[in-house]
């Protein structure tokens, strides 16, 4: 599988962990979001995607739900709820509460194509 398409399978992982720690979007919406963030990077490129995730004011980012793109190293290549965040390596970042190593899981989802992951995160 194509790294393109690995990262997209983040979008879609990511989305989801924010979704389920805001409480104010459905898994439903989650998944919608998800979906069109992947078909959007898709058809636009990394570099488009990853400013439209990074803009507070685009299309994905709708109240507590926003996107999260990192590639298969830990680095996060946009953060709509932190953009400050894109650029850095999370790979060792953990769960408050539960302590498993969150990034870790989900780059491990999503070699094989797709997957869910919860999280918290502070």
């Amino acid at each position: 599988m194509g790294k393109l398409v690995r990262s997209l399978v983040m979008v879609a992982i990511f989305v989801f962990g924010a979704a389920c720690i805001a409480n104010a979007a459905t898994l439903d919406e989650a998944k919608a979001m998800a979906q069109n963030a992947a078909a959007f990077a898709k058809a636009s490129g990394k570099e488009k995607a990853a400013a439209e995730f990074n803009n507070p004011a685009g299309q994905f980012k709708k109240g507590d739900l926003y996107i999260v793109f990192i590639d298969l190293n830990g680095v996060v290549l946009a953060h709509g709820g932190s953009p400050a965040l894109t650029g850095k390596r999370l790979l060792e970042s953990k769960d408050p509460v539960t302590g498993k190593l969150f990034v870790q899981e989900q780059i491990e989802l999503a070699k094989p194509g797709a997957g869910w992951s919860v999280y918290n995160w502070m």
